[in-house]
C-alpha cells in the first residue's frame, strides 16, 4: 500500500484538522534510511489504517511544512493528534516490529492523555 503523500498545501487539513492519529514520515529522496524505512511504514498503513493514518511529506518539495517542523536529521516520524506533535520518532528502525511498538506507545499515551473515547479506534 503506497503512503499517501502531503504537501505544504494540504498538511494542515491532512494532518493537523484529522479526526485520528496522522503519523508522518519526513523524507527525502536522496536519504537511503528514509527509503529503508518506508516498506515497514506501508506494511503498517495497510495493517492499522483504520487506527493511525501513515502519511509523508517530501522535506525538498516542501520545505515550507518541513522548515516548521522539521528540526532533526531525517528521517523523522512524527505522530500528531489534534494538531500538536505527540510522539517523534528519529532515525532507521527498518523492522516494521519496532515501528509498530512505538507507535502503539504513542497510541497509548495518546488514550491517556485524551481519554479512551477520542483516541480509540472505532468498535
Amino acid at each position: 500500500m503506497a503512503l499517501k503523500t502531503v504537501t505544504d498545501v494540504s498538511f494542515d487539513e491532512d494532518v493537523l484538522k484529522s479526526d485520528k492519529p496522522v503519523l508522518v514520515h519526513f523524507w527525502a529522496e536522496w536519504s537511503g534510511p528514509c527509503r529503508q524505512i518506508a516498506p515497514s511504514l506501508e506494511a503498517i498503513a495497510a495493517e492499522h489504517g483504520d487506527q493511525i493514518e501513515i502519511v509523508k511529506l517530501n522535506i525538498d518539495q516542501n520545505p515550507k511544512t518541513a522548515a516548521r517542523y522539521r528540526d532533526l536529521p531525517i528521517p523523522v516520524l512524527n505522530v500528531y493528534q489534534c494538531g500538536r506533535v505527540v510522539k517523534t520518532i528519529v532515525g532507521t528502525k527498518p523492522k516494521a516490529g519496532t515501528i509498530r511498538s512505538r507507535v502503539a506507545r504513542a497510541r497509548a499515551d495518546l488514550i491517556k492523555a485524551l481519554g479512551a473515547d477520542r483516541a480509540a479506534p472505532p468498535s
